[in-house]
């Protein structure tokens, strides 16, 4: 399942259920599909997303049950993260993980793919996705740093939807808020694109929506990361039990608990339920060369 936080309640996300465009794409280049939110959207995004709403999770009993591994994060939240929040129309509220990442416009966050194209519904219909907002060192419905609209965000053409484990990665570009760039005001964490080994001591950061918070906390896990390949794709694994709302968030390497700082190789792209909701593991793309072209033309939108 992809661990995006949709409706009242954690749902398993596939090709029937989803995000989508906001307006039709345009490619900006042959290896990637640009999306453009128009100054309007913009405008009704920060109308819809009040602290009200953003808490509305919060004591819902179909939530799934506490985590167990994964812990509340003490202390500030890391330079960068932040909620993700979007409604899936017709008016399916949800949110995801995204993190800050250096660029030469100072206003991009890194997530997963499947936060903002989620491919199609039952009746081949893209379901669009609206009133998208960042806000980073989101806490208890506190936004120390502003709320931030998406004015567009892109995919790797290689990213074939939900139902892919690929390249499942997509970069937002976030307008300023008070004339101060995200980037200037919530801090960034590095990418890195380098081969690395099998196994990654690494921190992995959400927020999971929850009985233990309903989204409302950064929630962390300090574990191994495994690397698996199979003919089709490469990923990151690891038995963190983070519940949906988790994904994007950033897997995080050389994590410094002093600063807050680290090296973003991976976001939460999928993870496995029971079937009373709990999440037995997550996995996340390894990062590849589309993803990195992706990523360095971020700074562009």
């Amino acid at each position: 399942m992809d661990l995006k936080h949709a409706t009242r309640r954690i749902v398993a996300l596939s090709a029937a259920f989803g995000a989508a465009l906001v307006t039709a794409p345009s490619a900006a280049a042959d290896d990637q599909v640009v999306t453009v939110v128009s100054e309007a959207d913009r405008a009704a995004a920060l109308a819809h997303w009040t602290p009200e709403r953003m808490r509305q999770w919060v004591g819902d009993e179909d939530l799934p049950p506490a985590e167990k591994i994964g812990r509340v994060w003490e202390g500030p939240v890391p330079p960068g993260v932040g909620r993700l929040f979007f409604t899936a129309e017709p008016g399916v509220d949800g949110s995801c993980t995204a993190t800050v990442v250096p660029s030469a416009s100072k206003d991009v966050a890194f997530t997963a793919g499947h936060c903002v194209n989620g491919g199609l519904d039952r009746f081949d219909r893209p379901i669009k996705i609206v009133n998208v907002v960042f806000v980073p060192g989101y806490d208890h419905g506190a936004a120390p740093h502003g709320v931030f609209p998406a004015r567009s965000f892109a995919w790797s053409s290689t990213y074939a939807g939900p139902m892919s484990g690929s390249d499942d990665d997509a970069v937002i570009a976030l307008d300023p808020v008070g004339g101060h760039h995200v980037a200037d005001v919530a801090g960034t964490q590095d990418l890195s694109f380098g081969e690395l080994p099998s196994t990654v001591d690494s921190t992995i950061l959400g927020y999971p929506v929850s009985r233990a918070a309903g989204g409302e906390a950064l929630f962390s896990c300090v574990r191994p990361a495994t690397r698996e390949s199979n003919s089709v794709t490469t990923t990151w694994n690891t038995d963190c039990d983070l519940a949906g709302g988790s994904s994007g968030g950033p897997w995080l390497r050389n994590f410094d608990p002093a600063t807050g700082k680290g090296t973003l190789f991976s976001v939460t792209s999928r993870g496995t339920m029971t079937e009373d909701g709990v999440t037995t593991d997550l996995s996340g793309a390894a990062f590849t060369e589309p993803v990195r072209k992706l990523y360095e033309r971020a700074g562009e939108l």
